[in-house]
């Protein structure tokens, strides 16, 4: 059911006070005094947001939480490459407020209902004097966070937007632990998470996790990137405070638009914990645009898929023709004898295509889309995985070359949907900054992945693979942003370290997962290729994680698209991971976030779509740890049988013992308590069965 309401506009002239740490009011003391001009709360009252102006016009906004301060006043306004700032001289305009209430379904996600309840505030702003521009600002507020955007209307003196940069800023009102990963660095977002103090941060992607002084978590991210450069963090002159860095183009301006738009929002999701964050994280899918797609059950397929893939990571096979190239027609009709045997629907191929031959990173100028290898019948292929009730999935690697991708989309998807393909999944591998770019004039120019062009680029694949019924999964992407809502058949992206990694020599430390839970994943899903049972990578080294842990990244980390990543050779050697592997889906109807702590641990209980059947994982850092969990999510009144897949005695990802799990049933009810042992680097997955009968479809 939807119940919007209507509220007439209000204007509150009525100082607020709101209490903050004494640094921070110190800081406030030493500014031009501020008077509220509006103020918004939560639906439960809990979250204020108060809107100011200072004594030389300049606009701020604060957020509390229960009485006190998350962010002190923070400046808004913008800088422009050939016109004055928005930023001193201006006067309330006016004030409008809304609210909603309304329940929206996904097709396919970690909850098959949303709930968007919010409350609405939008402050217009006018220069008093010369230009006398107008912008308007609007908050939604949540019962778990804030969304803000700004609108710049068509006017007079503003109908072209250079935009240079933002002057938003979020000052936190008091110190912290922050969890951050650097931007405009060569590996685009593919670096570790760093913990350091709140002041420690230099400039951050977002999601950037925060854990104030008073416990209180912070995750501050955006939504609906659309027409825009992405965000960053820079650190302000201010104590724990940071600046929106708008990520640069080719040109002077970060963005170059029409006036008579909205930015993207900027988020901030708030919890008692990290826990909390993952369901907080929702408002950033609420302040998306809805589905443009219509009904897409008919050719949007979550699912698991298996991949010619791993040798190649490992340097086994090569993407490029010659002695050791991996996407054969032989070895791909190998991994769908594989996937037909254990269930698993899909089979990813790369390096099909003619293009992989000599030096094609940062170059991919010389693939083609629509043209396989000769060691590659695409034709056949098609009708071997079809007679085996199989898909292939597609792979068009770009080398960065965009606008050489831009000139054969409808080809690529043409072809595609022409043999049988529903997901495409994309790849950008360039160094940042250095995406290949060229007008229509012949120009060469060279970009960021997450600058406004890239940002547009992207939209561009998404909405001609819609066209012919493809989905994408997304690598070397723009960072999540919720827009999966409106685009329902951008199913996943890379955008972090994956299990690639683990291949290599600087691999991905024991605590990485537990990280990636409470930070990027608050953004949107992730293809991060689990499942490595043999446990080793390039040169035989070892991975490490615990056997156990490969099985729990499956309800952990979430996409609707998961690899089953590692090779038909290595599930041989470890078949008592199969049976798990066979039965976890990819497409849930509920998700409850258990318990965690960012970087340490984190357990995640979800629930399979269509099923009364739970599945659970955890997994922790290089430290030992146990603790029970409650049971509540199970129905009452039945009996469940619990499948656990669990380290082992001695299990320890350092030692030879990484692969010890020992695999056990118990029954078990609501209201039971069951406890969780990881080892160093381990984990832990169960499957909940009902007990009597098979889980009745729902």
């Amino acid at each position: 059911m939807t119940r919007r309401i209507t509220m007439p506009a209000l204007l509150t002239l009525a100082a607020i006070t709101i209490a903050a740490p004494a640094a921070a009011q110190d800081d406030l003391a030493n500014r031009p005094k501020t008077q509220v001009v509006a103020k918004g709360t939560s639906p439960d009252g809990r979250i204020t947001v108060t809107v100011a102006l200072d004594g030389e016009g300049r606009a701020s906004y604060a957020v509390a939480r229960d009485g006190r301060a998350i962010l002190t006043d923070s400046r808004l306004g913008f800088l422009f490459t050939d016109a004055p700032k928005i930023d001193r001289g201006l006067a309330l305009a006016g004030t409008a407020r809304d609210r909603a209430d309304t329940t929206w379904r996904q097709p396919w996600g970690e909850w098959e209902t949303i709930r968007d309840r919010h409350n609405e505030l939008t402050v217009r702003f006018r220069e008093a004097a010369r230009l006398k521009r107008e912008i308007g600002v609007t908050f939604r507020i949540f019962d778990d966070g804030v969304g803000f955007r700004y609108t710049l209307p068509a006017q007079a003196n503003l109908k072209q937007a250079n935009i240079a940069g933002e002057l938003t800023e979020f000052a936190f009102a008091e110190p912290g632990t922050a969890w951050w990963k650097p931007a405009y660095l060569w590996n685009r977002e593919e670096y570790r998470y760093r913990k350091t103090p709140l002041d420690g941060v230099g400039t951050a992607q977002t999601v950037m996790t925060v854990k104030l002084a008073s416990g209180t978590h912070v995750a501050i991210h955006e939504a609906a990137l659309v027409d825009y450069a992405a965000m960053n963090l820079r650190r302000s002159d201010r104590p724990n405070a940071f600046i929106a860095d708008l990520t640069p183009g080719s040109a002077a301006a970060s963005v170059s638009r029409a006036a008579g738009f909205s930015t993207p929002w900027r988020t901030i999701a708030i919890a008692d914990d990290a826990a909390g964050l993952y369901a907080a994280s929702r408002i950033g899918l609420n302040l998306n645009e809805p589905n443009k797609l219509g009904d897409t059950s008919s050719w949007i397929r979550p699912g698991k898929f298996v991949g010619v893939w791993w040798n190649m990571i490992t340097g086994k096979w090569t993407w490029s023709r010659g002695p050791r190239h991996g996407a054969t027609t032989a070895n791909v009709k190998h991994y769908i004898d594989f996937a037909a045997a254990n269930g698993i629907p899909g089979v990813l191929v790369e390096g099909w295509n003619v293009g992989w031959d000599g030096d094609w990173f940062g170059n991919g100028k010389d693939m083609q889309f629509d043209q396989p290898t000769e060691d590659f019948d695409a034709a056949e292929l098609q009708r071997y995985a079809k007679s085996k009730g199989v898909y292939l999935i597609g792979h068009n690697e770009t080398g960065g070359s965009a606008s050489h991708y831009d000139a054969q989309l409808d080809r690529a998807f043409k072809y595609a949907q022409d043999h049988g393909i529903p997901v495409v999944k994309t790849g950008y591998v360039t160094d940042a900054g250095q995406i290949e770019r060229t007008d229509a004039d012949g120009s060469q120019h060279r970009e960021w992945h997450e600058g406004q062009w890239m940002v547009n680029h992207y939209a561009r694949v998404v909405e001609t693979a819609a066209k012919y019924h493809v989905s994408i999964d997304s690598h070397e992407p723009v960072k999540d942003t919720g827009l999966r809502r409106t685009w329902p058949n951008w199913v996943a992206r890379e955008g972090g370290r994956g299990m690639e990694y683990m291949s290599w020599q600087d691999k991905n430390p024991p605590e990485h997962e537990a990280n990636l839970v409470f930070t990027q994943l608050l953004g949107g899903p992730m293809d991060f290729t689990p499942g490595i049972v043999s446990l080793k990578g390039s040169d035989d080294s070892d991975i490490p994680s615990t056997l156990a842990k490969q099985l729990a990244n499956y309800v952990v980390i979430y996409s609707p698209v998961v690899m089953v990543a590692d090779t038909p050779e290595a599930y041989a050697q470890y078949p008592a991971t199969l049976p798990f592997l066979r039965a976890v889906p990819t497409d849930w109807s509920d998700t409850r976030v258990l318990n965690g702590e960012v970087g340490d641990y984190a357990t995640v209980a979800r629930r399979k779509k269509g099923s009364d059947e739970w599945f659970l994982g955890s997994v922790g850092d290089e430290e030992a740890r146990s603790f029970t969990v409650a049971l509540d999510f199970l129905d009452p009144g039945r009996a469940y049988t619990a499948e656990i897949y669990r380290d082992g005695p001695g299990a320890d990802y350092r030692t030879a013992a990484r692969h010890a799990m020992t695999v056990e049933t118990k029954t078990v009810r609501r209201g039971d308590q069951l406890t969780i042992a990881l080892a160093p680097g381990g984990g832990q997955a169960i499957r909940f069965v009902p007990v009597g009968k098979a889980a009745r479809k729902r």
